[in-house]
């Protein structure tokens, strides 16, 4: 299944995207969850396939979240999954000499 996507951002959360089918835009989006979000701000478009990758997201499920509720919220990384991704050289510059 291959779908061209629009990938919404939120002013009010860091990190957190709608994705939705370019065709319907916003409008299978729960008001409710619109209010929380904030007033979209449109980030890109892109063309979603089973075969590509995304950073931080499973492909499939964003595709099927789409399919049958007609979008796909990205939650922000927990704040302490940062760290997670620091070089082992910066987490060592606070060991004890």
């Amino acid at each position: 299944m291959k779908r061209i996507c629009s990938i919404y951002k939120s002013p009010r959360k860091n990190e957190m995207y709608l994705y939705v089918d370019k065709r319907e835009a916003l409008s299978r989006v729960p008001e409710g969850l619109l209010a929380a979000f904030g007033p979209p701000q449109h980030a890109f478009d892109m063309v979603l396939t089973p075969e590509r990758k995304l950073a931080r997201e499973d492909v499939a499920k964003v595709l099927a979240n789409i399919e049958k509720q007609g979008y796909h919220l990205q939650m922000p990384p927990p704040q302490d999954e940062y760290i997670e991704h620091l070089p082992d050289e910066l987490l060592r510059m606070n060991d004890p000499v």
